[in-house]
């Protein structure tokens, strides 16, 4: 038996892949805690690992802080030093109480990171997003400014990393903390299939897939195509976005879902897709009264789209009923469209989330929604639905994860590296 101790940000996606693992590993008989936030408690928990609340922390990180860390260097980095200093003298003495066989921290919980490098305790990276090095990062193809404005950002962040190199941690530049090694043990949740330039990274990078939890929920489907519609759990507010879609799909045979966000006006969009229907039914009504007028006559109020919107659905079980994602195209979401073989309509909000949009269209799993218009998001629907070679590419994608091991091999990896504690 192990004791691990695990790290990681209050995010949703970054905390859901490690639960099906955590669970494992609690399985096998290794001793694991899991050092998150209060809102994840409960799921912690019912891993069987040992929760320790972080909100006590002057941490100075929430779930909103996601977008903006991927795109401020000197915010993250200031973030980082906080976090760090905030938690060292806990973080010292709790390590010296359990002494950890190995430390497992997300990629981007880097607290977890320097304090197992400090303690020269072994370390495994866990990243839910696509592994990064030299080739791989290509795909994200930042823009010209971006990379300027990162070039300048160096120099002052090196600056700001001081305080931590005061106590004793390596901290000399700000890539030596975010960018792992070829000889960094690291957890990767997708496959090679899809992770871009598999072949480029050592053999201490583990491609398990995607662990998805259990579905919570049991939808049913209420028409022959099911459509998906979110944008994740941390940009929501997108109520134009959203009214586009009802006004896209409004006259079509299709049920559609959309997971909104607690941001946005859940009764206006209910409003608003039921003004649409309306319209349609008295059109419908005045048509039916003209013999030529029911010829031309494409959709009846019976078959027009089905609408179930709300602020959060059980998007696994959503998924496994699903034709069709519309998606901004998060790791996880990614991951759980691909698993099941739904094809996806791409519409990425960060530079991240382009990234995970580029690889599912070079491997011709999706398209990009070219502009938020209700014409071209029916068209771009009406397009995946329409081709079987979405669908086939989803689904190839969906099979090399489960061929990758998942939660087994993740704990394998870790319990692995727990050993050369030993």
């Amino acid at each position: 038996m192990a004791t691990i101790v695990f790290f990681n940000i209050p995010a949703y996606g970054h905390t859901n892949p490690t639960l099906g693992v955590v669970a494992e590993l609690v399985q096998r008989g290794n001793n694991v805690h899991y050092y998150s936030f209060d809102e994840f408690k409960a799921r912690i928990e019912a891993t069987g690992a040992h929760f320790i609340s972080c909100d006590g922390y002057d941490v100075g990180i929430k779930q909103s802080d996601a977008a903006r860390v991927a795109k401020d260097m000197r915010f993250s980095t200031e973030l980082i030093v906080r976090a760090t200093l905030a938690m060292d003298e806990q973080l010292m003495r709790d390590m010296s109480e359990l002494a950890p066989d190995c430390i497992v921290a997300d990629s981007v919980a880097y607290w977890g990171k320097l304090i197992a490098h400090k303690l020269h305790i072994p370390f495994v990276s866990s990243t839910t997003t696509f592994a990064f090095n030299s080739k791989s990062s290509a795909i994200m193809k930042p823009s010209f400014c971006n990379m300027i404005k990162i070039l300048f950002d160096v120099p002052k962040t090196t600056a700001i990393l001081a305080p931590l190199r005061k106590k004793g941690y390596e901290a000399h530049t700000i890539f030596d903390i975010v960018q792992n090694t070829n000889d960094t043990n690291t957890v990767v949740y997708t496959s090679k299939l899809f992770q871009p330039c598999a072949d480029s990274f050592s053999s201490a990078y583990h491609f398990v897939g995607p662990v998805l939890r259990t579905r919570t929920e049991k939808i049913e489907k209420k028409r022959e195509k099911l459509v998906y519609i979110s944008l994740g759990t941390v940009d929501t507010l997108h109520t134009g976005f959203y009214k586009n879609c009802i006004d896209a799909l409004c006259k079509s045979n299709i049920h559609v879902i959309m997971s909104c966000g607690k941001q946005t006006d859940i009764i206006a969009l209910q409003q608003h897709a039921a003004q649409q229907q309306l319209a349609i039914s008295r059109q419908n009504n005045i048509l039916q009264h003209s013999s030529s007028a029911v010829r031309q006559l494409g959709d009846t109020p019976s078959s027009s789209a089905h609408f179930d919107i709300e602020m959060s659905v059980d998007q696994i079980a959503v998924l496994e009923k699903a034709d069709m994602f519309l998606s901004h195209c998060g790791m996880n979401s990614a991951n759980e469209s691909l698993y099941f073989g739904v094809p996806l309509v791409l519409f990425p909000q960060t530079t991240e989330q382009n990234g995970v949009a580029n690889r599912i269209a070079q491997l011709g799993a999706g398209i990009f929604l070219k502009r938020n218009t209700a014409r071209t998001i029916r068209n771009a629907i009406e397009t995946v639905l329409a081709s079987k070679s979405y669908k086939e590419n989803a689904r190839k994608i969906g099979e090399s994860f489960r061929q990758s091991g998942g939660a087994h091999e993740a704990a394998r990896v870790i319990e692995a590296v727990a050993k050369q504690r030993k």
